[in-house]
């Protein structure tokens, strides 16, 4: 049994999917994360069993509204994206084959005619088509493969690959959620990556994927759809570093006790049998880096807050990059009020604290 295979127990593999593996790169400094991302633990469980509940995730209303606006874009072979794919990438009416790969049931077989479309047309095939519906993708994520089902299509047109990304979340007047934009561009990264070392596998140029995704949201209070054209760049290259220190785990892990482990324990009924403070004491030897953007992407964010609580790091990047060493919130009061003299290493930090309390107190008074 390897090193990661004890800190799982006798649990199975967590499976990853392109929202878990987009979430990787909110935080790639986390040893925690990584740590447990690559045992394959299942950190909303454990989360539960502490006491700190995960408390996000897609409403059903919005997976349903997601659904209906993807079924309207399919419509009639796709008609209605088709429209707009040769609004956004100048698309020659000619160019429509249509490959619906999500009939094919079974996941190996889906994998296996996904690769055989895909290859075929970087070869210029003109018979393997141009549109491709739910390819069904591999990703090796901290040593497993894991397949990926995305609800996108893959065009191929002009020579290259573009992944279209279909989102239920409105553009209005023009503008959409910044938040929402950058998680789906990152969640379009995943599949970008995946079809570049898929054809690189293959023995093809990876950069036939464009690194220019097509994503397609509803425009203001209508189900109207709009596309644009997101490049994905950043997000390529921070996916790539996460997942390269997801493959060099074990210079971690070997780190760690050889007994800890993370084995719920659960009893014939499925009930988690071992003690809490055995898990918060386990999860105590693996270095957590939270910030704030943690309670949106990871399940064990609130526990993470839990314990980061007094500390300048619970009130977010910012303010953790701009005091440097300075750790804890008390030990900050302190240099701002002039309590305590300053460390060599903590003078710059202490005289934007004692700046920062005179601007307070004059504000107040």
């Amino acid at each position: 049994m390897t090193n990661l295979e004890c800190l799982r127990g006798a649990a199975a593999p967590k499976s990853h999917n392109a929202r878990t593996i987009a979430a990787l790169t909110t935080n790639p400094g986390c040893s925690r994360r990584a740590v447990m991302d690559a045992a394959g633990i299942d950190k909303e469980r454990l989360a539960s069993h502490v006491g700190f509940p995960a408390r996000f995730g897609q409403s059903q209303f919005a997976i349903t509204r997601g659904n209906v606006f993807e079924a309207q874009l399919k419509a009639n072979g796709c008609a209605e994206l088709l429209r707009l794919l040769r609004e956004v990438l100048a698309l020659p009416i000619g160019a429509a084959a249509y490959d619906d790969l999500e009939s094919v049931n079974q996941l190996d077989a889906r994998a296996d005619r996904s690769r055989e479309l895909l290859t075929r047309a970087a070869d210029g095939d003109e018979d393997a088509g141009t549109l491709f519906d739910h390819p069904l993708l591999r990703l090796e994520v901290g040593g497993r493969w894991v397949y990926l089902e995305p609800d996108l299509i893959a065009l191929q047109f002009g020579g290259k690959f573009y992944v279209v990304e279909i989102k239920s979340f409105a553009v209005i007047d023009g503008k959409a959620d910044g938040t929402k934009v950058s998680a789906a561009a990152t969640q379009s990264a995943v599949y970008v990556l995946a079809m570049r070392r898929l054809l690189a596998e293959a023995g093809y140029d990876p950069g036939l994927v464009s690194h220019d995704v097509v994503l397609v949201c509803p425009e203001n209070f209508s189900n109207r759809p709009v596309a644009t054209l997101v490049d994905v760049r950043k997000k390529l290259s921070v996916l790539e570093r996460q997942l390269a220190r997801m493959g060099r785990i074990d210079a971690i892990v070997d780190g760690l006790s050889p007994s800890l482990t993370f084995d719920l324990q659960v009893d014939d009924a499925g009930v988690p049998q071992r003690p809490v403070a055995e898990l918060v004491d386990g999860m105590g030897q693996i270095d957590a880096r939270y910030s704030p953007e943690c309670l949106a992407n990871c399940e064990l964010a609130f526990f993470c807050r839990h314990e980061a609580r007094g500390s300048t790091a619970a009130l977010g990047k910012s303010v953790r990059e701009e005091l440097g060493g300075v750790s804890s919130v008390s030990h900050a009061l302190s240099l701002a009020s002039g309590a305590v003299p300053p460390a060599e290493d903590e003078i710059e930090a202490a005289e934007m604290l004692r700046f920062a309390a005179k601007l307070r107190s004059e504000c107040l008074s």
